[in-house]
C-alpha cells in the first residue's frame, strides 16, 4: 500500500464506507514478511510511495515468483529488473497478466495501472547500443505513474538530432540522459535546460571507455549545472529517481492550484 491508497483509505473509512476493523487490519500488517531466501518489505510502498523492485539477476525464478507473489499480494504491483527472457517466459506462466518488456529487461504486473501524475519525464539516449538501459529508465519511470517521453539515439555525433526535439525536453520536469562513449550527452542537455538532468552512464564503446568508466568520470565531472549521475547501466535507479523528483513537482501544482495561487516556471 502507498501513502496515497492509505490516505484513500482512510478517506472511505471517515465517509462511512469501510469499517473499522478493515482499516485496522490493513495497518497492522507485518512490515516484513519471511520467505526464508528474502524478507520482503511489505510496507516499502507506504514509506516510499512505491512497493520494494526485485533485482532479477542472480534470482532463481522460484525466488522471484515467491517474492513477487507476496508483493502482488500485498501492494497490486511488481515490478523485475534485469530478468532474461526464459526467466520471464516462465514467470507469466504463473502470472498471466504479466507483461515482458524485452529491450528494458523488465517485467511488469499490476492489478490497475497508477494513474498518471501531471508532468513528464523525459528519457534521452545517445544511441541505440544505449536502449536497454534507457528503456529500463523508461519502464520504472512509467510503471511508477508517470508520463514518460522517449528521445532516441539523439547524440553528440549529430546534435540537431537533439536540438530538433528540443521542446520536448524543455517541457519536462526531469530529464534522464543516457549515454556510452565519452558521456558528453548530459552536459550537452544541461546547457539547454532549466530541469534537473539525471545522467546514465553505460558500457557501451571500445577499449578506452574501461566498461563505462569513461563515461561515469566525463558525467562526474560535467561543466553543466544540475546533473546527477548514477552507476553505469542503472536505468532503474535513474527512472525512480526522475519519479520522485516528478512527483514533488505534481504536488507543487497540486497545491499551488489548490491555494488558487499562481505558479510561475522559469522559462527554459
Amino acid at each position: 500500500m502507498t501513502s496515497d491508497e492509505a490516505r484513500k483509505l482512510l478517506r472511505r473509512f471517515e465517509a462511512g464506507e469501510v469499517p473499522l476493523e478493515e482499516v485496522l487490519q490493513t495497518f497492522q500488517a507485518a512490515p516484513v514478511v519471511d520467505l526464508g531466501f528474502a524478507h520482503v518489505d511489505t510496507h516499502r510502498g507506504l514509506r516510499q510511495g512505491f512497493p520494494e523492485v526485485i533485482f532479477g539477476s542472480g534470482k532463481t525464478v522460484q525466488q522471484m515468483a515467491g517474492i513477487a507473489r507476496r508483493l502482488y499480494q500485498n501492494e497490486g504491483r511488481v515490478l523485475i529488473t534485469r530478468i532474461g527472457p526464459e526467466p520471464a517466459r516462465a514467470l507469466r506462466r504463473q502470472f498471466k497478466s504479466a507483461v515482458y518488456h524485452e529491450t528494458a529487461r523488465c517485467l511488469t504486473l499490476a492489478r490497475k495501472p497508477l494513474p498518471k501524475r501531471a508532468g513528464t519525464v523525459a528519457v534521452l539516449c545517445a544511441g541505440t547500443s544505449d536502449l536497454p538501459v534507457a528503456e529500463e529508465a523508461a519502464v520504472t519511470a512509467d510503471f511508477m505513474g508517470n508520463r514518460v517521453e522517449r528521445l532516441f539515439d539523439v547524440g553528440v555525433a549529430g546534435l540537431h538530432r537533439l536540438l530538433g526535439r528540443i521542446d520536448v525536453v524543455q517541457r519536462a520536469n526531469v530529464i534522464v540522459v543516457v549515454a556510452g562513449m565519452e558521456g558528453a550527452l548530459p552536459s550537452v542537455v544541461a546547457g539547454l535546460v532549466s530541469r534537473p538532468v539525471i545522467a546514465v552512464p553505460t558500457s557501451v564503446g571500445y577499449g578506452a571507455s574501461f566498461g563505462g568508466v569513461a563515461a561515469l568520470l566525463g558525467m562526474l565531472n560535467s561543466c553543466g549545472s544540475g546533473v546527477t549521475v548514477v552507476n553505469i547501466d542503472n536505468g532503474f535507479g535513474a527512472g525512480y529517481a526522475a519519479s520522485q523528483i516528478n512527483a514533488l513537482a505534481a504536488e507543487g501544482v497540486g497545491a499551488a492550484k489548490g491555494s488558487g495561487a499562481s505558479r510561475e516556471r522559469p522559462m527554459a
